[in-house]
């Protein structure tokens, strides 16, 4: 899987290239998507994409629904190429994880306006709150969605300095779900890539 910066129609594997491809490198994006998953608290999983996450989530996709025309192509691009980080900021996808189903019910019914309370903080810097949902609202008045895009948009000092090695706290400051946590700093490494 060849990174280019872009995401197009000629920079993806045709079904039979992909299908090869996967047989050996799967476990690699594996780890990369590991290395960049960040659990917040029992509940909320972050899931940082990257260019190699949606590429691998594209050609998954196309191999699952067998789809090898252009136009079914160009919309699984997109669908996903809007979450690939463009060098000022994160994109994750943000799961709220619960195995009851009663439990997910109630607590996705406590939990509304969580993704906006999701923040990263920079050392020496404000905090970053999360733009939420931009493709789409996923939530109503009675509950929030088990899954929203998440962005945090940073200024060029505080790219330099997560690039410079600075700590990093991510957390939710939602009145029912109060969570922060230390970036592990492997993690941090992997998404400080992301920063232009």
């Amino acid at each position: 899987m060849q990174l280019t910066g872009r995401i197009t129609a000629d920079t993806l594997m045709s079904l039979e290239a992909y299908t090869k491809w996967r047989k050996v490198h799967k476990p690699e994006v594996i780890a990369h998507r590991k290395l960049r998953s960040v659990q917040l608290g029992e509940h909320i999983h972050l899931q940082f994409e990257s260019e190699t996450t949606i590429r691998y989530q594209i050609q998954e996709m196309l191999r699952i629904e067998k789809i090898f025309e252009e136009e079914g192509i160009e919309q699984e691009i997109e669908a996903y190429a809007p979450l690939v980080p463009d060098g000022t900021n994160w994109k994750a996808t943000m799961m709220l994880e619960y195995t009851d189903v009663n439990e997910r019910k109630r607590e996705l019914a406590r939990l509304i306006g969580v993704e906006d309370r999701m923040f990263v903080e920079v050392e020496g810097h404000a905090r970053v709150y999360a733009i939420a949902d931009e493709d789409l609202d996923r939530e109503n008045d009675e509950k929030t969605s088990a899954v929203h895009f998440v962005r945090f948009e940073f200024t060029p000092t505080m790219r330099a300095a997560i690039q410079a090695g600075a700590a990093v706290k991510m957390g939710c400051d939602h009145t029912h779900y109060p969570a922060h946590m230390q970036v592990p700093v492997e993690t941090l490494a992997s998404l400080a890539g992301d920063l232009k």
